[in-house]
């Protein structure tokens, strides 16, 4: 999933071409850039169109599944030809969203078209003598951020890694072997817009091609499309990189694959699914109307990558043919469950709990948030300067708190996240908007997707999210880590989130878009939770809008195991960083696959030392798988899987050091650990503690009262029988009950397989 960067703002792992993106906010430590999105270059969206009304009422998504929708029929001639304007308004995934921030420019296509003189969107003041821009305008505004298509050559010098403009003068280009003949590394690249994001596309440069006609002869016939991550809320354009997609798919390039890309298929802006299979399935249009139909199309993308990955394979089959999965979540929303969790929890041990030195040494926090933890581990500058703030400030309020040992992955990996996906008051970009058009808008993960969640009556965007009846620490009282006293403090005083609607602008003045005092500093964003207990009543717990829930199963934001082509699921084994992409995502959707469809013979798990990039090994086992299905197309995908495409663990060195059907086995599935869960072990989350499993999509457990769990030894080897009253106070409605499904899902969903 990664955090809210954009492209600009990625970090990579110390390995050469798998990357993935990470927070531009301070998330747990890595590099905050305050303010680095206002300067003079990039200019505020200043107005925003008449009839805009952030409080407008929706109902929640309740139509069919998107894989039981037929999409309209094209209504843009492609392609796009240079000099020309993409399509700015979706084929089908609504209206366009305002206000709209452009990125046009640091993207390297100049400044966006003006498109109305009426102070809507963006300012443009074009000076330059540019022909294409002149004929299309000068002075006003930009509503969409469009802008003419435009071509390029770049090459790869000998021996470097990056790429560089070409032209007739260079001297340097190195040399690739196509079809067995050594020709030249010169790469077309294309970008334009396309429902407004701006996308990109590379293939190697054709025998006596020019950009206005490629050719397409050294094109291997495979598609590669580049997904990328983050996490986004909308109202972004977004940067889009021709050196980072020519760079992360030079391998590829260099045996003949074309590469496509897109900004509306970069989580980092948005994470509406509907919105990116529309841009994806466009951006495809404009490459087969000028190169023809690929062979196959092959994704790859890490953390939010991977989520559009399993979603649009899930939601419309035929968009992508095989996938390569880094650093993978089913999907995003069921990933907030457990994220939204882990600062309630930080915030007990910190303050609520703070006396109680159990919690100074980070690896007993694992017993309750069950990510990994490590007492080892100093953390970066980022979350040193965190942690002096904070004991600042409670120094200036003249409080105390306790030196902590370690750091674990819910600071680390998800500090931060929760404002950003929950809080309609707070948007990392804030510096792109005048304040009068940030004032206007409700942000938030839920706002931008309120089309699918619906409204609520004070036309706030519905939460799925619920704690109402969870146990946050069952595992550890079961295991004797705490005791019943520490079990029913715990679950007494965590509470949870605010609404929406009573959500105050965030204190936590490190990030662009917070704003406090030094005393008013709160990593924890405490000031939005509700945590107090009056009259010893326990903190209350959140009830989740199951109208909302139903509608992200229904609308497909729920990966939900449905999958009919190869995925080869990758990612370095990073939990000894405490990085935020744990190994357990990858076993959540094989849990999900299992599930849906008996078993899981089409995902491979590929887990690396950190030193070792298995991506283009993925992409020769995928091309062995296809060419296997196609030669036995009777058979499934888990019938024809080839040896290279076997679950597998690899060592620095790029050694596999097991493979086959066992090596996997561990807790999720009830076997003893195989020999790669052995050598990369995983870890759980706060619900997995609580007694839920490891696939995760559960929004609202059913409930059991208190005495059926007690009479059912919930509890044993602990005797919670002397603590029943307490535990009724702290759970009047009952507990969990994780024997059984999901209340909230719509069971009408696939009603016509039943019937079949």
């Amino acid at each position: 999933m990664g955090g809210p960067a954009g492209l600009e703002n990625r970090q990579m792992i110390s390995v050469p071409r798998m990357r993935w993106l990470r927070p531009r906010l301070l998330l747990g430590g890595l590099v905050v850039c305050v303010g680095a999105s206002a300067g003079g270059e990039r200019p505020q969206v200043v107005g925003l169109p008449a009839d805009f009304d952030a409080r407008a009422r929706t109902e929640p998504y309740s139509g069919p599944h998107p894989s039981r929708i037929q999409r309209p029929v094209e209504t843009f001639r492609f392609p796009i030809r240079l000099g020309d304007v993409g399509p700015s308004e979706p084929l089908f995934a609504g209206p366009r969203q305002y206000p709209f921030i452009c990125d046009t420019r640091t993207s390297g296509l100049g400044l966006p078209l003006v498109d109305n003189q009426a102070g809507i969107g963006t300012p443009v003041n074009y000076d330059g003598d540019d022909p294409v821009l002149q004929e299309w305008g000068a002075r006003g505004f930009s509503r969409d951020c469009l802008a003419p298509t435009r071509a390029w050559y770049f090459y790869k010098p000998k021996g470097e890694t990056h790429f560089l403009r070409w032209s007739d003068t260079v001297t340097d280009v190195d040399q690739i072997t196509v079809n067995g003949a050594r020709v030249p590394f010169i790469v077309r690249v294309e970008m334009g817009t396309i429902n407004r994001f701006i996308y990109i596309m590379a293939a190697l440069k054709g025998r006596n091609e020019s950009p206005y006609a490629p050719r397409g002869d050294r094109w291997n016939r495979r598609l590669i499309y580049q997904f990328y991550g983050g996490v986004g809320i909308g109202h972004r354009q977004g940067k889009a990189s021709v050196k980072q997609v020519l760079e992360d798919r030079r391998e590829q390039l260099a045996q003949g694959y074309a590469v496509v890309a897109s900004t509306g298929n970069t989580t980092a802006n948005h994470f509406n699914i509907w919105l990116a299979e529309d841009t994806a399935l466009r951006v495809k249009r404009q490459f087969v109307a000028l190169y023809g139909e690929p062979e196959y199309t092959v994704g790859v993308g890490g953390s939010g990558g991977a989520i559009q990955q399993y979603l649009l394979a899930q939601n419309r089959p035929g968009l992508i043919d095989a996938a390569i999965a880094q650093y993978s979540y089913p999907d995003m929303i069921t990933q907030t469950i457990p994220v939204f969790d882990c600062e309630l929890l930080e915030h007990y041990f910190d303050v609520t709990d703070g006396a109680n030195a159990t919690w100074r040494k980070a690896e007993n926090r694992r017993w309750i948030e069950g990510f990994n933890a490590s007492n080892e581990h100093e953390g970066s500058g980022g979350l040193k300067r965190i942690e002096y703030t904070t004991r600042v400030a409670f120094m200036a309020r003249g409080e105390w708190l306790p030196e902590r040992e370690g750091a674990t992955e819910c600071v680390v990996g998800w500090r931060g996240l929760t404002p950003l996906v929950l809080n309609p008051r707070f948007a990392h970009f804030e510096g792109r908007l005048s304040a009068a058009v940030f004032g206007q808008v409700r942000w938030s993960y839920f706002e931008d997707l309120k089309h699918f969640f619906g409204t609520d009556d004070g036309g706030y965007a519905r939460i799925p999210w619920d704690n109402v009846g969870v146990q946050y620490g069952l595992g550890a009282l079961q295991r004797g880590q705490i005791s019943p006293e520490q079990f029913l403090r715990l679950n007494a005083s965590v509470g949870s989130w605010k609404a929406p609607a009573d959500m105050l602008p965030e204190r936590y003045w490190l990030m662009e878009g917070a704003e406090s005092t030094l005393g008013d500093f709160s990593p924890w964003s405490a000031h939005n939770m509700r945590v107090e207990r009056d009259q010893g009543r326990p903190a209350p717990r959140f009830e989740g809008d199951r109208a909302a829930m139903a509608a992200a199963y229904r609308s497909g934001q729920v990966f939900l195991g449905r999958l009919d082509i190869p995925v080869i699921d990758v990612r370095h084994y990073l939990e000894r960083q405490l990085d935020m992409h744990h190994v357990a995502g990858s076993f959540s959707a094989r849990a999900r696959m299992i599930a849906a469809q008996g078993d899981a013979g089409n995902q491979a798990i590929w887990v690396s030392h950190r030193r070792y990039d298995p991506t283009p090994d993925a992409f020769a086992a995928l091309d062995s798988w296809w060419r296997a299905r196609t030669s036995h197309p009777e058979k499934s995908w888990a019938e024809i899987r080839p040896a290279v495409a076997s679950d597998r663990c690899i060592d620095k060195q790029g050694r596999v050091m097991f493979q086959g059907e066992r090596v996997w086995d561990g807790a999720w599935n009830q076997q003893a650990p195989g020999a790669c869960m052995r050598a990369y072990p995983i870890y759980s989350n706060p619900r997995m503690v609580a007694g839920d499993s490891i696939a995760g999509h559960r929004f609202k457990c059913a409930l059991q009262p208190v005495a059926d769990a007690l009479d059912a030894g919930l509890y044993a080897p602990a005797d919670m029988r002397p603590y029943r009253a307490q535990l009724v106070q702290i759970f009047p409605q009952g507990v969990c009950d994780y024997r059984q499904g999901d209340v909230a899902w719509p069971g009408d969903l696939f009603a016509d397989e039943r019937s079949q």
